[in-house]
């Protein structure tokens, strides 16, 4: 059997004359699941991990951001951007744009949404923005959203409250939420007459707490209220559908846990929701009033970057998204775990581990330490890139591997922290 790394490479140069989609096809990767039966798991994921090109004299356990696309999903986008600048006006508004709509059929399937409903738009930002800014509402409006919400969504609302008049109503949440019924009562507690909107995210970029959404999208809907799910942290982090949801509006980003390239994402909305939300710019707005395209109309942007999401999008279905959230979880407990029976009176996460809980992120706080120099520490004497988290609430270090990360690198990094909570005074001499 060809290796991989063969596979790509021949995909690679069959498609060089031009550009087709997708350039993988997933069942590759169920050749490679069999093998992995026989050879063993690691085996399988160390295939995985050599789809991408990656400095490894730095072990990245800071992939909340954006993470690297493989390399494949890569060429793929660099294929295209030559394609065009060969003769943009056609190569790119004629021949590679068109195909946007196969990436808004396959990322509709992969939602559970009609492609209908499915626009392409450029990270989580840009489709969460657009439900705030492009949302009708009055003076007086009251908004509820969470100390927990993203800040740059948090910013989006300020600029509303300048501009109309709105309320936002801030709930301040206990790091970790005690429980899915304590932020739905939150939620709740919070709902008064004026209530017009209420914005959550799926999963906490901080603390990687996976929100009750198809609670609160239901309440919302018993008081006729919409709610706004941002969730950039989750599509492909874990399996789930619009349905297992139940939501109207979801935005997120493709560049951090599908691994597309840097500057996709997606904006879902209803159906019937569509005619009443603007978009960010103004376009042909009669004639697309309820065409989801009106949220694509941004100006003169590459097709090369969102085409190439259907090669991420088969190579995170060739993997599995139920296979894919476990070896994530995996990863997050190796070191999670190591670190709790260390010192389990001064190590706390700040989100629950175990099976079929959460992702990858884990964030952790030590008694006595520092983590903002911890992480300095890390990073200057290990060459480990992680997160750190120094607020008015906790301090603690974000840790979020990938597919590409290995066991050893997690060790590592176990290590290393297991080194510095026998010995504080490495980090404080």
């Amino acid at each position: 059997m060809p290796s991989r790394r063969q596979f790509l490479r021949s995909a690679a140069l069959a498609g060089a004359a031009v550009p087709a989609l997708p350039a993988l096809r997933a069942d590759a990767f169920q050749v490679l699941a069999r093998a992995a039966q026989a050879t063993g798991e690691e085996d399988y994921w160390g295939e995985i991990q050599r789809a991408f090109d990656l400095d490894r004299t730095l072990i990245n356990l800071n992939n909340g951001g954006c993470s690297p696309a493989p390399t494949h999903v890569l060429e793929q986008m660099i294929r295209d951007l030559r394609f065009s600048n060969t003769l943009p006006v056609e190569h790119m508004w004629r021949v590679l744009e068109p195909r946007l709509e196969s990436v808004r059929r396959d990322l509709a399937r992969a939602f559970g949404c009609d492609a209908e409903e499915m626009a392409i738009t450029r990270n989580a930002s840009e489709s969460n923005l657009t439900m705030i800014m492009g949302t009708d509402f009055a003076r007086g409006d009251e908004i509820i959203v969470t100390t927990q919400n993203y800040p740059r969504m948090l910013s989006g609302w300020e600029q509303r409250v300048a501009r109309d008049g709105l309320v936002l109503r801030k709930l301040r949440l206990p790091t970790p939420v005690p429980s899915d019924a304590h932020f739905v009562q939150q939620i709740a507690g919070a709902i008064t007459p004026r209530t017009r909107a209420i914005e959550i995210m799926h999963v906490n970029n901080v603390t990687g707490y996976v929100a009750p959404v198809r609670q609160v999208v239901e309440l919302g809907r018993t008081h006729g209220i919409p709610v706004f799910v941002d969730g950039a942290h989750a599509f492909a982090h874990f399996p789930f559908t619009r349905d297992d949801l139940g939501c109207d509006y979801y935005g997120t980003s493709l560049h951090k846990w599908l691994l597309a390239p840097i500057g996709t994402g997606f904006l879902y909305v209803r159906k019937e929701r569509i005619p009443a939300l603007w978009p960010i710019m103004g376009g042909a707005e009669q004639r697309m009033r309820a065409d989801i395209r009106k949220y694509e109309e941004i100006g003169t942007h590459p097709a090369a970057n969102h085409n190439a999401i259907a090669v991420a999008l088969a190579f995170h279905e060739g993997i599995g998204a139920a296979r894919k959230a476990a070896r994530l979880r995996w990863l997050r407990d190796r070191w999670a775990r190591a670190l709790l029976a260390e010192a389990p009176d001064r190590v706390r996460l700040l989100a629950p581990i175990g099976e079929g809980v959460g992702g990858a992120i884990g964030v952790v706080t030590v008694a006595g330490l520092d983590m903002g120099k911890v992480y300095g520490w890390l990073r200057t004497k290990h060459g480990i890139v992680a997160t750190p988290l120094v607020n008015d609430e906790f301090n603690g270090l974000r840790v979020t591997p990938n597919v590409y990360t290995t066991p050893r690198e997690i060790d590592v990094f176990t290590e290393a922290m297991l080194a510095v909570i026998r010995k504080p005074e490495l980090v404080t001499a």
